[in-house]
């Protein structure tokens, strides 16, 4: 399960301090309405989980002082103009990090975003609500 952390920090993973962003965009409209009801019932924005804007990430983040730490990005690739738009921002862009192909899976990326000491997901997604 930790093969993801491996690849990401070595012999560094006990003590790595990184955010995760879970970017999954749930389909388009069908993942639209049910982030909706989400929304009804939790309080959370109806659309900043699936957009993931910069400012989004950042009113989260620089809060935490986590801007300087790494920052992970596992997605489910429907979007690509998320991470293009996070890998545009000045502040964003030198802490954003993509597991390698070869350590990815769905059971070590969950791991990570499990053990990061910060997770910004969608809460429409199963994944995320683990």
């Amino acid at each position: 399960m930790c093969s993801v952390l491996d690849a990401m920090f070595g012999d560094s993973k006990d003590s790595a301090m990184y955010s995760v962003i879970h970017s999954r965009s749930l389909e388009g409209p069908p993942g639209e309405r049910l982030l909706s009801r989400v929304a009804q019932f939790s309080g959370c924005d109806p659309k900043a989980a699936l957009d993931m804007e910069p400012e989004y990430i950042k009113e989260i983040l620089k809060p935490l002082g986590m801007l300087e730490h790494p920052i992970i990005f596992i997605t489910d690739n429907q979007r690509p103009e998320i991470l293009e738009k996070l890998q545009a921002d000045p502040e964003i862009a030198p802490q954003i990090q993509l597991v390698p192909e070869e350590a990815s899976w769905v059971g070590g990326d969950m791991t990570m975003a499990i053990m990061s000491t910060v997770f910004i997901g969608n809460p429409a997604s199963t994944f995320s609500g683990f």
